[in-house]
């Protein structure tokens, strides 16, 4: 058998020689918590969510509105600022600023859910929110003021306060990325048709970006100061989504060669090198293939029609029924990690939690194994965050002076299905960061928890890094802000089926690709 000189050092006779022991790379992890849940959260109404994002949005987008506006001229007539949307004048030149809201054809309605509930079938779940009324167009049927962006057929783009609404339209608007929820401000007239022509439109664009070891320096890296702390050259971090482990032992095979080469147990001393660099593993949603299924009403009612026939009466949990493989396989996969490298868990939609968004990190009591490596809720804040951190999706979080934001995935997906023509999801990652919103579409059609006083999606600081799992393929780009903001943006895919794990250099914030194949000779 032909030995290539890969595998030269890996076949070679045994040696008495000791091998070297390599240290894993050191790093600094600061949880931010900036998702975690207040107590009593759970009595608030949507209604004011809308109202406190505009309120804490619509100063920056006006300020940069009226910088660029300022001489926006046509003919003889300069653009004047309005306050309200009503205020707004048919044949005037004016600017202003609201709330995108898109009425859309087959975009979900949970009234008209909740009525239909008892004598129709649920619709299919869709991947866009116009699916299927191009047909309308092509058959001449194209809706009334459909306008708005290209290929929305029958939706209606609107700018809405605490005044009402008014009806957008233009050319100006094809093509362009909006969703609900985004705050802007546009430029333009009223037409005889009581829509608003847009002519121009402003986002809030990126936050302050803070400095690297703002965090953990505070008031010194503020004020310029090198701080005393002697830190050693960063490492690396290794982002990972979509695990998608289902208990069956087939799966694991991709599972366990992941788990080797973050050990450094399946390859060369070059590459253990290089594992050994990794200073921590984020897993970013969806570790788990299903969460439990919520029994439809059907379901419920023959449960309680067996229990009055004498039946054993179980209190919501049925052995039949549950399945705990997927979860212990998880916990044991972790605790075989853990001793070696610090682990960042975040929920996705598939995990054991709560489903509206912010999700709250899954409960220890998933991990008999691997709860020994977290804090206890018993200690000081100034010991920081144990070895395994469980945390929220959307999360915040610092590695060695940078600042991390990422999501499992949902708020990117819902965004996705508000855009016909759009297929790039770093288009999507980076207009969400220029509207600083990261989840600009809940509550209208991504289930989110009620508010008040402020928004928590909205984006207060700007990222280094804004990672998102759960995506269809790895893509990468680096987004500029006005003032030298530099963000690098990352879309993770679902390793079950792409078999990557994304390798962040912690020095030059530059991913690369580590992929596993599993060839099957049948």
């Amino acid at each position: 058998m032909a030995i290539s000189d890969g595998d030269s050092e890996l076949l070679q006779a045994p040696s008495d020689d000791k091998n070297e022991i390599l240290n894993r790379t050191a790093s600094t992890y600061t949880p931010l918590d900036s998702y975690a849940l207040q107590k009593g959260q759970y009595s608030h109404q949507y209604a004011s969510l809308y109202f406190v994002r505009l309120a804490q949005l619509k100063p920056a987008v006006e300020a940069i509105a009226s910088e660029a506006w300022a001489n926006f001229t046509i003919g003889s007539e300069t653009a004047t600022r309005k306050d309200r949307v009503l205020d707004v004048r048919q044949g005037e030149l004016c600017w202003v600023a609201g709330t995108v809201y898109m009425e859309m054809p087959l975009k979900p309605n949970v009234l008209e859910d909740i009525g239909k509930e008892h004598w129709i079938a649920a619709p299919p779940s869709r991947h866009k929110y116009d699916e299927g009324t191009n047909a309308l167009a092509e058959n001449g049927e194209r809706g009334a003021h459909a306008g708005g962006q290209k290929g929305l057929v029958g939706t209606q783009i609107m700018l809405e306060d605490e005044s009402g609404r008014l009806r957008l339209t233009g050319d100006y608007l094809n093509g362009g990325l909006l969703v609900t929820g985004a705050i802007v401000a546009v430029v333009g007239t009223e037409n005889s048709d009581g829509d608003f022509e847009v002519l121009d439109l402003r986002v809030p664009d990126l936050p302050r970006q803070p400095q690297r070891w703002e965090t953990e320096d505070g008031d010194a890296a503020l004020a310029g100061k090198r701080t005393t702390k002697k830190r050693g050259k960063a490492g690396k971090v290794a982002i990972v989504s979509g695990l998608g482990i289902s208990g069956v032992e087939g799966d694991t095979l991709a599972l366990d060669l992941l788990m080797e080469y973050l050990l450094g147990e399946s390859t060369d001393s070059a590459s253990q090198d290089q594992a050994a660099d990794i200073s921590r593993l984020i897993i970013a949603g969806n570790s788990l293939a299903n969460a439990s299924p919520i029994p439809s009403r059907s379901e419920l009612a023959a449960a309680h029609s067996t229990t009055k026939k004498g039946g054993r009466k179980t209190y919501g949990y049925d052995s039949s029924a549950y399945n705990s493989a997927p979860t212990d396989r998880l916990d044991q996969w972790l605790a075989q990690l853990l001793p070696s490298i610090p682990i960042t868990l975040l929920p996705g939609d598939q995990d054991p939690t709560s489903t509206a968004l912010p999700q709250q990190p899954i409960h220890a009591a998933m991990f008999p194994h691997s709860r020994a490596y977290m804090s206890p809720p018993s200690a000081p804040e100034a010991e920081g965050p144990g070895w395994f951190h469980t945390t929220t999706n959307p999360s915040e979080f610092s590695v060695d002076g940078w600042r991390f934001h990422g999501t499992g995935g949902q708020p990117v997906d819902d965004v996705y299905k508000y855009l016909p023509d759009c297929e790039e999801r770093l288009e999507m990652m980076e207009a969400m960061l220029r509207w600083r919103l990261m989840a600009p579409t809940a509550p209208d059609t991504l289930w989110c928890r009620p508010v008040e006083g402020e928004d928590g999606f909205v984006l207060k600081e700007c990222p280094h890094v804004y990672f998102v799992g759960n995506q269809p393929k790895f893509e990468t780009n680096v987004v500029e802000g006005p003032v030298g903001q530099e963000v690098r943006i990352i879309s993770v895919p679902a390793f079950k089926e792409s078999g990557e794990v994304i390798v962040l250099d912690l020095e030059t914030l530059v991913p690369e690709v580590v992929k596993f194949e599993v060839f099957d000779e049948g």
